[in-house]
């Protein structure tokens, strides 16, 4: 059934580009990867950030999520590119173009970036769980372990199915925060011009903002979109490239603008409930016990179900991200248990060793500041080169516009490993 239901939307896809199928329907049918790379921009690590940034400093760092978004689109975008054009992942032409020497070293960084990523998200999904249903933490990963592993064994049914669970998910989350914009009373004018004003009050300030921006564009994101969108369906020419990326752009603005909007809901969210009096709010248990007699419980329990839904389909698709890694780097393609067993294994350390989560969510987050400058150089290096694009090489201004963004990127991730490890920044405000 699951299969029928894949080969339809591949032969539905085929009849739109060949120009037999028309109307606004046939859009929806190019709607999954984009879907599917956006919830590693919704995972758990967002979660402390931007409530963090909320409480903090009110709807003073929105700007810097409608920034970080904003970067996440273009190279999503390119990573989406590369697989359509080329029908090849970003792995595999790194394993193909690189000496291998360095193709050794990226994929090792990339599976440690892997390993990092599900921590984090592991974590989210199970402290979900632990407060919402009161069970150990401990029970709480066993129990999103199971469901994780369930949804993962739809993947062998082919794309389609496994793109609606998901997005079914993504409509989760996106629900919950549309819903806390009810419970909270968000001050709509403030939150718009901390949309559009760029504004730095402090040191800390600046630490919060770097991990918004730094830690947005995740490496698993950037190689498992360009593993999502390769041979997705048959193109008979460059005129059906042409088409499939027009779509492809289309669902990467849609599905990460909302994306941001969620992100930026939680970033109001903090902002209207704990600005005012409980500013040092930091840490996602702290936020839900300090939500219920705030907001009420409906409000702490949206909000831990939003959590939930993040934890699970972020922990899921970073599982299929790590296929994409090691199968394209080393030729390697695990068992679906056993690999999400490798990458389950560091977060069950953290908890029987009695690791503060949030701790280990930051540490999460540094090891991928380490690590995104390989997918992010080399996918601008591919899609920048003639003789891997072709005629769809990016051009000059988009090629520019990667390398500031990269820069940008990259620059905060300094910063942020500076901060950590507590290097002083010369010219950065005082906290």
């Amino acid at each position: 059934m699951a299969e029928t239901s894949t080969l339809r939307a591949q032969s539905a896809m085929a009849e739109v580009l060949a120009g037999t199928r028309r109307g606004p329907k046939a859009m929806l049918l190019f709607v999954g990867p984009a879907v599917v790379a956006s919830v590693a921009y919704m995972d758990p690590g967002n979660y402390a950030t931007n409530i963090q940034a909320g409480a903090g400093y009110g709807y003073t760092l929105l700007w810097v999520v409608v920034l970080a978004n904003l970067i996440a689109m273009l190279f999503q975008a390119l990573s989406a590119r590369l697989g359509i054009v080329t029908g090849r992942n970003l792995a595999e032409l790194c394993r193909d173009h690189f000496p291998r020497p360095v193709v050794w070293v990226m994929w090792g960084v990339s599976e440690i970036a892997a390993m990092a990523t599900d921590l984090a998200e592991f974590l989210g999904g199970a402290i979900g769980l632990s407060l919402l249903f009161g069970m150990p933490l401990m029970a709480g990963m066993i129990v999103t372990a199971i469901v994780t592993y369930g949804i993962l064994m739809v993947e062998g049914r082919g794309f389609r199915p496994m793109e609606i669970i998901i997005g079914a998910l993504v409509s989760v989350i996106g629900l919950c925060y549309l819903l806390e914009t009810f419970f909270a009373p968000i001050a709509w004018g403030d939150a718009a011009l901390g949309m559009v004003t760029p504004a730095l009050p402090d040191g800390t300030a600046l630490t919060i903002a770097v991990g918004i921006v730094g830690a947005t564009v995740m490496p698993h994101a950037i190689y498992l979109h360009s593993g999502l969108t390769q041979n997705r369906v048959r193109l008979r020419d460059d005129a059906d490239r042409r088409k499939l990326l027009r779509f492809s752009n289309i669902e990467v603005v849609v599905a990460l603008t909302v994306a941001g909007l969620v992100n930026m809901a939680m970033v109001m969210m903090a902002a209207s409930a704990f600005h005012a009096g409980h500013s040092d709010v930091a840490e996602i248990e702290t936020a839900y016990h300090v939500l219920t007699p705030l907001l009420g419980a409906a409000a702490a329990g949206v909000f831990l179900t939003s959590l939930i839904a993040s934890g699970i389909s972020s922990s899921v698709v970073g599982t299929m991200a790590g296929q994409i890694i090691m199968q394209g780097f080393i030729r390697v393609r695990l068992p679906v248990w056993f690999r999400r067993l490798i990458t389950m294994v560091p977060a069950f350390v953290v908890v029987a060793l009695g690791i503060n989560a949030t701790k280990a969510l930051i540490l999460s987050q540094v090891v991928l500041s380490i690590a995104l400058p390989v997918p992010m150089v080399a996918l601008i290096i591919f899609t920048s080169r003639a003789d891997i694009m072709g005629s769809f090489r990016s051009g000059l201004l988009l090629r520019i516009l990667a390398l500031v963004a990269a820069g940008v990127v990259l620059s905060l991730n300094v910063v942020l490993l500076a901060q950590t490890f507590g290097i002083p920044v010369p010219g950065l405000p005082a906290g």
